[in-house]
Parts: C-alpha cells; structure tokens; sequence
C-alpha cells in the first residue's frame, strides 16, 4: 500500500505511485502512523509483524501518562455522587425511517367572499380597498389553484382568542363601530389613528380575518393540510395592542403565532414578514419571547419611510430572553431588486432559520415591494415571491401558512399571491429575469444586521473582525493574498496582497415619531403619474407574458436496471463499488412506494457517437476491447489506471449508466418529466477524456451535460457535484467551458485525499472563456457535518448558482460524505441531502437530475436517494437538527472559496471585516408589550453623532461599554470559530455574569496569555429553557456558549472560561467540570499573529497561596511527546484522580495554574528516579517526556508548550482531550481474555466490516463502531454486555454510564489489542 497523500494530476499515475481509494480505509496489511510537517499530513506505511523503535521506557513496566488515541465521543465525564443516567441510543437512520411516512398533503386556502364589504366609505381611492381582494381571487381562479386546493371553513375569532395580543379597550371601540352608519363619526373615529378608516362591517370582518388565519394554522399544526393560503384583509401587522394602525386592526398573524404556540403544540415559531412597511406591532408582540423569530425586510430610508419608527432599525434585535430574535432589514433606497431579497434570504434568513429549527413558518405576506407598487417603489418580480417562499417550504416539516397583508398595484399583488399560491402547491418556480448585482446599500445593511446579531448566533462567524484602534494597514487584516489565501506574517511590502474591505455600521435616523393631534383621512397617500403608471403597466405585462407557467406532468422520472449489477469485482467481492449499491437504493424506493409516484424509464446504452461527446476513441475501444478478456488480463490491465478494476461486463454496465441518464435528460428537456433520478454505476466524474479513474468507466454525468449542450442547445447547465471526492475528470472536461458551471465540493485535506491532486483546491477557476465556472469547496479534514454542507450552500452554492441562472441542474449524487461511508469520514444525514436538493430544485423551472456516483454504506446512499427523491416529489423533509454551526475548517475553506470567487461572481460580496467593538446605540421600543417570563435589563450606552438628539450616528470610535454589561462586546473570530456568551445575566450562571470583556478590563500582555494555563471547560446545563439563540438542541446534554468540532462531527458550543476574579467563575468551573479540552491562547491588539479566541486568562493572586499537595489536586499530567500522536486522531488523556477544593480556589487560596505546573514536575521528577525510567530518545530524536517547543530534552513538557506544537490540531478539530472515569460500577462484567487472544483484524460479524470495531469484554464478540452501521451498539442492546473495547485507540466505553473509563480490570483485555496491534506488551501504568 501507498500514501493517498499522492499530489499528482488524475491521469498521471504510475505504478510506483498510485493512490487509491480503497487505501482510504484501514488495511489489514498495515499498519499507518501519521505525522504531522509544515501543516501537511503524510502517511508512513508500516507492515505488520513489525516493530517500531520506542524507548525502552515502553518496554519496561514503568509508569507512564497514558496517551489513548481517538478519543471518541463527547463522553460526559460525572461525578461521583451525581445521579447517572440512563444511556439512549439514537439509531442514526431513525430520521430518515420516520420520513417514510411524511408524504406530501394538500394545500389549503381560506377566504371569505364578503371581504369585500370593507371599504372607506368617505373616500373611495383608498389604496387599502375590496378590489385588492377580488383580483387576487380573480388570478389564482385563472390559473386553475384555487380548484386544486383544499377549502378551509372562514369562522370570526372569539373575544378571547382577541384579547391574548389586544386590550379591551380596543376590542370595544372597534365592536361599538359595528352597524355604525354614521359616516361623520367614523371618519372623526378614523382621525384618532395613523392610517385607519373604519366601516360598519369593519369589525366583523376584522374577526374573521383573525379567525381565519387561526383556523389555517390549526389546520396545518393539526397536520389536514401540508401549507395554506389565508387571502384576507384587513391586514394586521401593524395593529398593536392598544391602537389601529396602517389599515389593521386587529394582528392577524401575530394573533394566530399565539395560538399556535398555547395551543397548537408549537414551541418555536418563525415569522418572515416581506410586507414593504415594517410590521412594527407584530414585532412589539412578540419583542421578548424567544419562541418567535420576527423577520422584516422592509424600506426605511433611515426612519422617513412609514411608519418613521426608530425601531425599525437593524439593531432592534429583542430584549430579555429575547435578545437576538427581532431581526429588522431596513431597505434605505428604493428600486430595491430580486438580487436584493434574495441576497437578504441567502445570506441572513436561511442561515438563522436552519439553525432556529422552526416548527411552524408563518409568512405575512404583502406585496408593496413588487413592481409597479406606489408605496413600496421597489422593483421585486412577482415570480420573486415564489423563489423566496420555496426556501422555506422544507422548514418546520413544511408546515408553512401564507397570509396575506399589504400589496397596491393589483396587478402586480395579484400575481405576485398567485405565485406564491402556486409554490405552495408544489409547482416549480418559474425563471427569474436576469439579476442585476445586489445594490451596495443592501450589502451595508446585510452585514449591518450580521453584526448586530453574530453574539446570538452561530450562523454569522463569516466576516472577519477588526480594532476600531488599529490602524488601515493593520497586516492581520490585510494581509490576503490576490488567490484568497491569508498569511498573518505578511506585511503590505509584498505587492501580491489586498486590503480586505471593512465595513462600519452606522445608526442613522432622519425621521420623527412625533404623533399628530389628528390623521388625515383622506387624500393620504401617493398618486403615480398616469405616464409612469403606464411605463410600469406596460413593463409588469411583458413580465406576466414572458413567464412561463407551464410544468410537465409527471414529477420526476427515474430509470433502473439490474443489468448495471454485472460489473463487479470479481477477486474481491468486498470491494466498495459493489452491486448491491444501486439494489439497495432500488429497493429503498420501493419500501417508501416511491417507484408508483415516478415515471418510470426504460434503460438504454450510450451510443458510440454519443461518447465520443467527451471520451477519446482510443479510451472507447480500449474498454470495449475488456470484453472478452480473461480475469488474469483484465486484472493486469487495470494495473494501469487509478483505483479501477475491470470485468468483463464492464463496458456494457457503463454503456447503460450513461445511456440510462441521457434517456432521463431527453425525458426531462423534453417536457414529459420535471425532473429525474438515475440509479446508476458504475459512477462516472473521475474518468477522464482518456482514461478510466477511481471506479469510473465513463464520465456519465459529464456526457450528459455535453449532450444538453451540443444536442439540446442549451446555453448554462449547472453540474452540483457532492461526492467526497473531487470529480477530477468533469472539472478537466469543462474547465474552459462557459457554458458549464462546475460546482464541487469535497474532502481536498490540503491534497492528500483521492484523487490527490491540487486541481481540486479552491485556486483552480478555470481556463480562459471558463474562469470563474469552475468552482471548487474543499474540505481540509474529515467529519465534516450537514451545518458545513448547508453553510457552504448558503454562502456560496446558492448566491451563485442565481446568479448563473441554469436552463438544467445535473447533480453529481455521490453519497459518500453520508454519515457512516467507510471512505469518505463525513457526517452529512441522508435528510440534510435532501433539503440540498430542495434548494436546487428552485432552479431551472425545476428541472433538477440526480445521478448516483460514490457512496460505499449501502444503508446510507439508500435512505440518502431516497430523501432526495421525496424533495423532488416536494414531499415534506424532516427537520435538520437545530443550533448546529460549521466548524472552523469549514469557515475557513468557504470564506477563501469566496475571497477568490467574488471577482467573478458580483452576489459574493459581503466578505467585509466587522469590528469588534460594540458600536450601536441603545434600542427600546416606542410601545413595549408584557414581557415573556422574567428578564433582567441591561444597561446600555448611547454614541450621539452630530445633530439633533433624535439622530444617532455611530462615529468611527471606540465604544466604552458598561463594567455591569458582561458579554456586551460580539467576539472576535478569525482562523478559528469561538462563539461569543449569550448577553443576558439569565442565560449564565451568576458566577459568568460577572465575566467581563470590557475594552475598559486591564490589558493583558501576549506572555501573560501564553503563561497561562487554560482550558475550555463543558459546563452541565445549567437551564431548561429556551433563553439564547445559541443554546444548545434539546438532545444535548452540555450548555455550552462556542462552538468545538469533536472527533464524532457533532458541532458542540463552548465556553472558554478563565477568570480575571476568579472567584464564583472558578467555584462554577470546579462545581460543574465535566471534561478538559485545552486549548493555547496568544490574542491582544499588538499581538500580529491574530490570534482568534477571545482570551481570559487566569489571573495571578497577589494574595499568599498556600502549598497544596499533590493529593489535593486534580490536573492532568503530560508525558508523552506530543510528536508521536496521530495527526487525524483525537487526545485522550488519563489524569491522576485527585482531589481537590473548589472553596480553595474560589477564593483565590489555590493557584491552579501554578500548582498544576508544580505537579506536573514532582510526578516528572518521581518518574525520573524509578527503576527502569529512561529519558533516552527515541528513533526519532526526540524524548519520550517531548522537549516541546521550548522545553529541554530530558524535561517534560509543560501544558503551554505541549499545547502550542498541537494548536493546528486544536483549532481544526482533530484533537481533543477527555479524562475517563477511574472506575465504574459495572467492572465484575469483564470476563477473562480467551486463550485465543484478541485479532484486531477480525472482522465484524455481522458486516464483515474491519474499518472500526470493538470488543465486547463480556463475550469476546467483535463488532464494528456506531458510524460503520453500529452492530456493537446493538449488540449492547441486545445483550446488555455495558463495556465495549476499541482496537482503534484501545479506548473503553460504558454503555451504562455512558462514558469512557480506564480501570486496572481492562489491562489484559488492553493488552491483548496492544500485542496484536504492536507485537509488544503495552507499558502498565495502573500502579506498582
């Protein structure tokens, strides 16, 4: 075997270096020792029955530090007297079985004819008027909907359904109105209120609009309808408690949210308010209840447009347990476009709304931003409205409800609410006109609200930060290269560098809140010119017209043939690329009766002149000539590709794969099919134009591209290419070709994963007429998750992809990123696969085509295709686990991928640095609403800029922020992802309250840091509710404030936790530590390394320390040379169980930092005088105890030291550390070793697997680990054996206790695995 760290060109091989990726899994014929140089991994191969040169201290029965490699998990390390708990475990696929049965309902709508009743009496252009409800009506009758949706019953709500958001006092007036025909009085009544006329039938109507949107909402909660369609007025955004406002009276939606949330089983809820006036009551409602999101994208005009609230403004974002749920997106100039909204949808809402996990999505729906619109004066299409509401319609499981608010041009309301309607019933959306780039005013306000809400949420770590003190050429900040790459040790000097752009957000309000005695009744509104009115008449026909409604009529089209299963490997049957792959994902379908739903295609093999589109005639005849080979030529042959083997039925399996997906291509350009899955192999996107490559025969997907562009003469398709790795051979087909925009994103650790070759960095853009259609996402470690993947999409993949405008969207469905594929070490789940390809369906007037190329679990590429065909057939998704974050790899890759891409791409433009400090005014509301639960205010600060004391300017300074605000000031994040505490006294215990990053703290000097001893501590939950938008899911069992990727992918939030008191930070930290991740800490403004975790280092107490035995402590202990440990584990490390008193340290008697150095030497020293305890060096030069950086040889290296050699460890993921319990109370389980000994190659025995197994230490069983297709956990299921052994790491776990633990009863067990592993004993190291 070879290191897959191979760099060469796919193509390029030669048999003396060939990798593969089949050396991706673990050989049972070697063994692999990973070292770590110049921040590249390289693999050394070591042949079993060999033995390494160690220090002789290893083969002695000393006493070492036990360094166990690959910690797994997030073990919860418990006390000794706490309660432990029961151990549930969550079958991986369970998500994607329960999906089964989530098949898609109808669509509802509500509506009540006499509407129409409402209308001003005293002046009859009103704008708010009965034909806004008649010719919305009108246009969805045209298009056929309303007969293709369900009808939901209108009924008026009751006086207490009112009187949850309203006061009495104003249910009564307006119920005193009612039969009311005195027209004098109630334009007087009128008068009282901004925008308001009131009619005889008003308040009846008012009550059934409140009562229909509530039936709606109770339809969909109660699972009748999937989504639904309230077309009612009046509206009622703007109705606040106790006053009418803006032609509401009563707040339809806000009503019906509050319905959802006390009876209708909802407990988080999103509302997405696209309304052009800001829906200022629906806000107040709901300004302090962290169970809603309100979301308004609105126009403000910094407070001149109506309604001419401060409050509007972006940094309104809640207060109390509400803080960061209020998001307002001020429009400050008109003609606003489509690239605008969906800039704001891309870049803000989605991202929050993933990681929110809403369980109902209501939308106020107002059309005033379309074009034609007096008031709104901006420029959406009205097939805009229905891009917008198709990126929502998989939130929530699809339960979405639409009602309806504002909208004044009829023509352009009533198409704009037809569409929408006609999304919600499934149909594809129709082209977008050509988009012009965001406008710089939106790019201003989108990164103006990333900034006032990046503390609160996860999804917002993107921009860089800056120091309002530093100055413009700062080098930390610009040092970027032109091909996006950064390096902090750079100076302005060299010329290849850019400044990367800041940005500063600025308050500004122009505007009055000052109240008029009386309102204008009539003649109150804008009147277009008749010349322009017609402009924009004309304009809004050549829209409607151009925009084609039309859909085919069948939903997706999928073809399948078992022939395709004769290409196999027929000397290995175990190989990856089996048979079973397409079988398995077949019969999937079947078992969730997908195959009735799609049309389905009969196979057909690729024609000669067909594959002469991409592939050389000699490539062709080559394999043609296999066959009728023998299997002794065949295997010779493929001696001479790249991870390839042949069979005789080889070429004709590959002639029907692509023959097969050409057949779906026709069946969809055609018009007979929407869209369509391939179920085909072998897979296609490593061949090359002239040679076979990593299983691939022909390159499948890329013939077909080239067939939609040579035979059906399209000008853009768009190729999506998700397979872990990188389709070498599609980028070099159409690297110069701008007709093909080839988009992948895959493993690339930094060149070292297959195919190996640097083509698949993100500096690669392509040729020529192609630059920039060429873009690659590359992952630089494993375990990447479904938040890396959607943040990716987010950012990157879908402001793209808009802006490209495909004619067809072919996706290169390789499944091997899917959690549990055995080559890819990816933990993407087979829903969030399926909410991709939503995304994507919203393209290409829907027309999207799958066609299989990796994945190796069968069960996961079987439910993954499967979820992805259910999102096809606009089936509902299950919902994505909330709160998840993209780890700090993944920030890294997706900011350098749109650094050098935003030349080419004009929607990639809000990678602007932020500052760091706090610089925005206080915020309260106008009208404040009863708070939801208990809140603590916090006080804040105000920056005055010149003018009158209503107008608030941000000066470019420093903001000074209150010593009794702690967490006010947003964290830093660059390189590495910290999230920053949650702002409220409530969320934290007392004792982090009184943590202050205050720009006013004494400043702390780069050694001071680097002294220090930190560690970043998980802390257990210290509450139930649901008070931050970054606390974790309820399925976590740690309340954390940052964000950590642990081995197992699973993206956890931390805090770091030092003290500059340490008084009750420390007692908390003693109390509640669970486990130590250590992490090493260089950040001050001077300090030009940029460091990217917010630092609070442990304070040095002037006060008398007294001496602490080493009995009275507990402080890991580091031996082991930090050289040694494999580059792509994590760091387990076993401490000496001391004890120790977290009154001492509370009140600053003990000195953690300086005893636990203390002891680390006395245990050296007692370790340097036993018998047998050499210091020697080992084969490689260096000390067992590691010199370190700055350490002798000879001496142990200190926690500093060990941490700064493994920081690229640290901050990437890949290392981690966990103290196992000393013991457990299920010991007396362990059995005896049998006489046998262990095999650490035995194979699972359910699977065959040998990637990942465990030992059951009852009966000696071997079965392979949870992310293979965890037979061990159901083997503990099944026989309730509770310990487990790992021949990974020779790591114990406890199903039981559900931790990990070291004990002298596993020695012999341990022992075992080491001799089978190492071919000697492992060094004791459990006492004398």
């Amino acid at each position: 075997m070879v290191a897959n760290g191979c760099s060469e060109r796919p193509g390029e091989s030669t048999k003396a270096n060939k990798g593969s990726k089949r050396d991706e899994t673990v050989s049972g014929a070697a063994m692999r020792r990973t070292t770590k140089k110049a921040g590249l991994s390289s693999e050394v191969s070591v042949p079993s029955g060999s033995t390494l040169r160690r220090s002789p201290r290893f083969n002695e029965k000393a006493r070492p530090s036990a360094v166990i490699i690959a910690a797994k998990k997030n073990a919860r390390l418990r006390q000794t007297n706490k309660k432990q708990l029961d151990v549930v475990v969550r079958d991986i696929y369970q998500t994607a079985r329960e999906a089964k049965d989530m098949i898609r309902k109808e669509t509802g709508i509500i509506y009540d004819p006499h509407m129409v009743k409402h209308q001003c009496l005293w002046d009859p252009n009103y704008p708010e008027c009965p034909d806004r409800f008649s010719k919305v009506l009108e246009r969805c009758e045209a298009l056929g909907l309303l007969s293709r949706c369900t009808k939901i019953n209108p009924r008026e709500a009751t006086e207490a359904e009112i009187l949850t958001k309203h006061s009495p006092q104003l249910l009564e007036i307006l119920k005193a109105t009612e039969g009311v025909h005195d027209e004098d009085y109630l334009e007087k009544l009128s008068s009282n209120y901004d925008s308001i006329y009131v009619h005889p039938d008003t308040y009846q109507q008012s009550l059934i609009a409140v009562g229909s949107a509530i039936e709606l909402v109770n339809a969909v909660c109660g699972k009748k309808i999937q989504n639904g369609m309230a077309i009612i007025r009046p509206p009622g955004h703007h109705a606040m408690k106790n006053e009418f406002c803006g032609y509401c009276f009563f707040n339809n939606v806000a009503l019906a949210a509050n319905h959802a949330l006390e009876q209708g089983g909802i407990s988080r809820i999103l509302i997405v308010d696209w309304d052009v006036h800001h829906g200022q009551a629906t806000q107040q409602m709901f300004y302090e209840d962290p169970r809603v999101v309100y979301f308004s994208i609105h126009r403000y005009e910094h407070g001149t447009f109506w309604p001419n609230l401060c409050e509007s403004d972006y940094h309104y974002v809640g207060e109390g347990r509400g803080k960061g749920y209020n998001f307002n997106i001020p429009l400050n100039q008109t003609k606003m476009s489509d690239a605008d909204y969906l800039a704001v949808f891309q870049q803000v809402l989605l991202p929050m709304a993933v990681e929110f996990g809403p369980d109902l999505v209501i939308v106020s729906a107002g059309y005033d931003s379309a074009l034609g619109d007096e008031k709104g004066e901006m420029e959406v299409t009205p097939t805009c409205y229905a891009h917008m509401l198709s990126s929502l319609l998989q939130l929530a499981n699809g339960k979405v409800v639409v009602v309806l608010e504002g909208g004044y041009c009829l023509k352009s309301l009533a198409e704009g609410a037809a569409l929408t309607l006609r999304c919600l019933l499934g149909d594809p959306c129709p082209y977008l006109p050509k988009l012009p780039p965001p406008c710089d005013s939106i790019q201003d306000t989108i990164l103006n609200v990333i900034y006032a809400h990046r503390e609160y949420w996860q999804c917002f770590q993107f921009q860089d930060t800056y120091n309002l003190k530093s100055e413009p050429q700062d080098p930390v900040l610009c040092s970027v290269k032109s091909d996006g790459t950064v390096d902090a040790d750079e100076t302005k000097d060299d010329e290849e560098l850019d400044t990367v752009a800041r940005h500063l957000p600025v308050v500004k309000y122009l505007g009055s809140e000052e109240k008029p005695e009386s309102y204008l009744t009539r003649d109150c509104y804008p009147i277009q010119d008749k010349e322009f009115q017609k402009e924009l008449d004309a304009r809004l026909n050549i829209l409607i017209t151009n925009t084609k409604l039309t859909f085919a009529p069948n939903k997706v089209c999928l073809v399948y043939d078992e022939r395709m299963m004769k290409h196999k490997n027929a000397p290995e049957p175990s190989h990856p690329e089996k048979p079973e792959r397409i079988s398995t994902i077949y019969f999937r379908h079947e078992e969730y009766g997908l195959l009735e739903r799609c049309h389905r295609l009969k196979a057909r093999s690729v024609t000669q002149e067909e594959l002469l589109l991409l592939h050389s005639k000699q490539h062709i005849d080559q394999i043609v000539g296999t066959k009728n080979m023998k299997f002794r030529d065949l295997h010779k042959m493929q001696e001479n590709f790249r991870s390839v083997y042949l069979h005789p039925d080889t070429y004709d399996s590959a002639c029907l794969a692509a023959g097969s997906l050409l057949q779906v291509v026709d069946s969809v350009l055609n018009g007979e099919s929407q869209s369509g899955i391939a179920i085909v192999r072998p897979p296609g996107h490593h061949a090359e134009e002239d040679e076979p490559c990593g299983f691939c025969v022909f390159n499948t997907v890329s013939i077909a591209a080239k067939y939609a562009v040579e035979v059906h003469r399209l000008k853009r398709v768009l190729l999506v290419d998700w397979d872990v790795h990188h389709g070498n051979g599609s980028q070099h087909t159409f690297e110069s070709d701008p007709r093909v925009l080839y988009l992948s994103l895959h493993r690339y650790d930094n060149g070292s994963f297959f195919p190996g070759s640097p083509d698949a960095n993100y500096t690669v853009v392509g040729s020529g007429a192609g630059a920039g259609f060429n873009v690659n996402i590359p992952w630089n470690k494993h375990g990447m998750t479904d938040a890396d993947y959607i943040a990716a999409f987010h950012r990157i993949v879908l402001p793209i992809c808009y802006e490209f405008a495909p004619e067809l969207v072919l996706i290169s469905a390789g499944f091997d990123a899917a959690v549990g594929d055995p080559l890819g070490g990816c933990k993407v789940t087979p829903e969030a696969y399926g909410h991709l390809t939503h995304w994507l369906s919203a393209l290409a007037n829907g027309r999207v085509i799958l066609s299989l190329e990796g994945g190796y679990n069968v069960t996961s590429i079987s439910y993954a295709m499967t979820l992805c065909t259910k999102a096809l057939l606009g089936d509902p998704l299950p919902m994505l686990q909330p709160r998840l974050a993209p780890c700090p790899s993944a920030v890294t890759t997706i900011k350098n991928v749109i650094r050098v891409h935003s030349k080419y791409w004009s929607n990639l433009k809000f990678d602007l640095a932020l500052p760091k400090e706090n610089v925005l005014p206080d915020a309260e509301l106008s009208q404040k609403t009863e708070p939801f639960g208990n809140t603590n205010d916090m006080e804040s600060f105000k920056i005055k800029g010149e003018g009158n004391d209503s107008s608030y300017v941000n000066a470019n300074v420093i903001t000074e922020i209150s010593n009794n605000v702690p967490f006010q000031s947003p964290t830093e994040l660059k390189g590495s992802y910290m999230l920053p505490a949650s702002p409220t006294n409530e969320v934290m215990p007392n004792s982090m309250a009184k943590l202050n990053l205050d720009e006013s703290s004494s400043p702390v000097k780069s050694d001071e840091v680097l002294h220090s001893s930190q560690c970043l501590v998980s802390m257990k939950e210290q509450t139930k509710s649901l008070e931050s938008p970054m606390e974790l899911s309820e399925d976590s069992s740690n309340f954390m404030v940052s964000s950590v990727s642990s081995l197992e992918g699973e993206n956890q939030v931390w805090s770091q936790i030092s003290s500059t008191s340490a008084s009750e930070s420390l007692e908390m930290i003693t109390d509640n530590v669970s486990s130590f991740e250590f992490t090493t800490k260089a950040e001050n403004e001077d300090n030009p390394l940029g460091s990217s975790l917010v630092s609070l280092p442990v304070q040095e107490s002037k006060a008398n320390i007294p001496k602490v035995s080493e009995t009275d402590i507990n402080f890991p202990t580091l031996y082991s040379n930090p050289r040694n440990i494999d580059a792509n584990s994590n760091l387990q490390i076993r401490t000496n169980t001391f004890k120790t008193s977290p009154k001492l340290v509370a009140e600053g008697q003990v000195n953690l930092t300086s005893q636990a150095d203390e002891l680390i030497r006395k245990t050296a020293d007692r370790e340097e005088n036993r018998p047998g305890s050499s210091r020697e060096p080992d084969a490689g030069g260096s000390s067992v105890g590691g010199s370190g950086a700055s350490g002798s040889p000879g001496q142990p290296q200190n926690l500093v030291d060990y941490l700064s050699d493994n920081l690229q460890l640290l901050l990437t993921g890949q290392m981690h550390a966990v103290i196992p319990l000393p013991s457990c109370p299920h010991l007396d389980a362990v059995r005896e070793v049998p006489a046998r000994g262990l095999d650490v190659q035995s194979p699972c025995m359910e699977c065959g697997s040998v990637i990942e197994n465990w030992v059951c230490l009852v009966c000696y069983t071997v079965h392979c680990g949870r992310y293979i297709n965890g037979h061990m956990i159901e083997h503990g299921i099944e026989t309730t054996h509770p310990l487990t052994l790992s021949f990974s790491d020779l790591s114990v776990w406890c199903y039981v206790c559900e931790a990990y633990v070291d004990n002298e009863a596993f020695y012999q067990a341990k022992n075992a695995v080491h001799r089978s592993k190492f071919g000697e004993d492992m060094p004791y190291a459990y006492g004398d």
